[in-house]
């Protein structure tokens, strides 16, 4: 990806900005790749991330925020998720018998067969986004990214 070419500038740019905007084009890049991977199962990133969250719960239940704290993408519409995945049948909500003001939600089966479906898809697609890229390459980085 050539950071100069997308953005249609010959200024040479201080090393820090360009590896900002690299980062940026790199992330929209993979965001839009894997938003078009799930739209094929008419679903988003978000409703995918909620159900292996709840699937990671293993039968347990969780609520809103707990959900919310765990979301790779943090936002204020969990719970508007949660409403989405319940008329698709894929999640279920109950109310917590040891407070009355508070959800318990948990993955139903049909969830769990939908999740198995998208993972092969995000499967796939992930391969296909990092197929230029040797294992060594992923762990370096991998590595650089944690410096952040």
């Amino acid at each position: 990806m050539e950071v100069e070419k997308i953005i249609q500038t010959k200024v040479n740019m201080p090393l820090p900005s360009r590896t900002a905007i690299h980062l940026s084009l790199v992330c929209q890049s993979v965001k839009e790749r894997m938003n078009l991977a799930m739209e094929s199962m008419d679903t988003t990133l978000q409703h995918f991330n909620v159900l292996r969250i709840l699937r990671g719960q293993k039968g347990s239940p969780i609520n809103l925020s707990g959900i919310n704290s765990r979301m790779v993408t943090k936002m204020s519409n969990t719970s508007r998720i949660v409403d989405k995945l319940m008329k698709k049948g894929q999640v279920e909500r109950t109310l917590c018998p040891n407070n009355r003001r508070e959800v318990e939600i948990r993955i139903t089966d049909k969830g769990l067969r939908d999740l198995e479906q998208m993972s092969v898809i995000v499967h796939q697609t992930e391969q296909a986004i990092f197929k230029n890229f040797e294992k060594e390459d992923l762990v370096q980085l991998n590595q650089l990214l944690d410096k952040f």
